[in-house]
Order: structure tokens, then C-alpha cells, then sequence
């Protein structure tokens, strides 16, 4: 195949043809133009390149038609619905941040297996101690055996109280919140346990309301032993008729007695 730099040597050549035979065609009566072995002038060379320029066959460009099916390039793709659009885009994030997922995830489930064991050594802990616990038979000198205190303790205390002994009266219900605590609810209280170590024991054996009501008879006790202060006799009585609903059973034993009624 010849390149298109062949091409104007083509035409010149063709055209000094064209030139040759114009001048072999031309009338005897026309004056010679150019004697034989001279060049073809200017003139015919120029008359050459026109001819050889016209012909389409010779020509360095060629303009080639192809036909082709109207609208055949205008047809539109269907448009991809949104909520499709949105799931690929959802997918491509997955799998972009894929290695971030699955480190997060990681740590999630490390940080519940760590909760669950504190819990379960917790709870294996606190019924541990709870199943070797033995409950003492004093505290600070107070005799808080069962056997040593009255069966309804608000009422004898109340009766000491309309007695005139105060302070009796007092002490017998402080030892009956410590008995309680100790055989009926099972708080790990000791020996050398005082009044804020029992109530902190008794903060995780005791419903909101009952250690609401064992903590106002240690401040009522508190009150009249060591600040020396005359106690109202209505508060007294509230206490005495509050012991027995409040300490006397224990919760897990009071609903198994509410559930036998019904």
C-alpha cells in the first residue's frame, strides 16, 4: 500500500503526461510551444494540475457516505430506579469499610464477653459469700440472736415507749433491724459492723422500700443515743408499726406466701 506522501508526485507526474499529450494532440497550424527535449510551460502544467485536481479517483481525500438507522444513536437507556441506586451505593460502602465493620464488630463482642465474666464472677462472688455467711450473735455488744428478742417486736417496743423507757425502747428495735438483717434477709453484716456498714450491706439485700425504712430507724436511733435528742413519740410510732411489714420476711418468701393465697 503507497502512503499519502506518494500522492503529489503522482499528480506532477500525471500532469507532465497530461502536458505531453496536449502538446502531440495539438493543430499543425498551432505555433510550437516548446521544442522537443524542453519542458511544457507554465501554463499547461497549471491546465494539468486542474484536470488531475477534478478527478475524484485522484484526489489525497476521499469522502466516503455510509448509511446508517435514523435515531439509531438517540435510543436512551432506561433510567436505574433510586432505591436501587441507593442499594448499590450501600454495597460499595460495605465493601470499602468493610476491615473498619469487622474491627467494630470485634470490639463489640469483646466488650460484652468482658461484661458478661465481670458478672458472672460477681454473682459467683456474692453467693459464695453468701452461702458461707454465718450470721453473728452480736454486734457492738448487742444480742441480736432470735431467740434473745421478742416475736412482734414493733409492739413490745412501742409498749416500752408508752412505758417511759425511751431508750429501751429504742435499742430493742435497732437489735431487731440487725436480727432481721442478719437470719431472715441474709446481709453479711459482723460483728464489728457499724450502722452505715450495715446499711451499705443491706443497700444490695433490700428492696428500695425497706432499706428506705431500715435507714430511718438508724437515724432515729443515731439521733437519740448519740446526739441525745428527744425523738417525737409519732415517729417513734410509725417505726414500731412498720417493723414487722418491713423486716419480719423476707421478699422472696413474702411473694411464695402472696402466690399460695391466690
Amino acid at each position: 500500500m503507497r502512503s499519502r506522501a506518494d500522492a503529489p508526485l503522482r499528480v506532477v507526474t500525471i500532469a507532465l503526461l497530461f502536458a505531453s499529450v496536449s502538446l502531440v494532440a495539438a493543430p499543425v497550424d498551432r505555433p510550437v510551444v516548446a521544442a522537443k527535449g524542453e519542458s511544457p510551460g507554465l501554463a499547461e502544467i497549471e491546465r494539468a494540475l486542474e484536470v488531475v485536481k477534478a478527478d475524484p479517483n485522484l484526489a489525497t481525500e476521499r469522502t466516503i457516505k455510509m448509511l446508517r438507522w435514523k435515531g439509531s444513536t438517540d435510543v436512551k437507556r432506561p433510567e436505574m430506579p433510586s432505591w436501587l441506586s441507593w442499594i448499590g451505593s450501600l454495597f460499595l460502602w460495605l465493601d470499602q469499610s468493610a476491615r473498619i465493620l469487622v474491627w467494630l464488630a470485634a470490639l463489640v463482642l469483646a466488650g460484652i464477653l468482658v461484661v458478661y465474666i465481670v458478672r458472672l464472677v460477681r454473682g459467683r462472688g456474692g453467693r459464695r459469700l453468701e452461702e458461707s455467711f454465718v450470721a453473728p450473735t452480736h454486734v457492738q455488744d448487742l444480742d441480736i440472736r432470735p431467740e434473745t428478742l421478742p416475736r412482734d417486736i414493733g409492739a413490745a417496743a412501742r409498749a416500752l415507749w408508752d412505758r417511759g423507757d425511751h431508750r429501751a425502747s429504742l435499742a430493742l428495735l435497732y437489735r431487731g433491724l440487725l436480727s432481721r438483717l442478719a437470719h431472715v434477709h441474709r446481709v453479711p453484716i459482723r460483728d464489728s459492723s457499724t450502722e452505715g456498714d450495715c446499711l451499705a450491706l443491706a443497700a444490695s439485700h433490700l428492696p428500695q422500700g425497706r432499706h428506705e425504712y431500715a435507714s430511718r430507724l438508724v437515724r432515729v436511733w443515731q439521733r437519740a443515743v448519740y446526739g441525745r435528742d428527744e425523738v417525737p413519740a409519732e415517729i417513734v410510732y410509725g417505726i414500731c408499726d412498720g417493723f414487722a411489714p418491713a423486716l419480719d420476711t423476707a421478699p422472696a418468701l413474702e411473694s411464695i406466701a402472696i402466690g399460695d393465697a391466690r
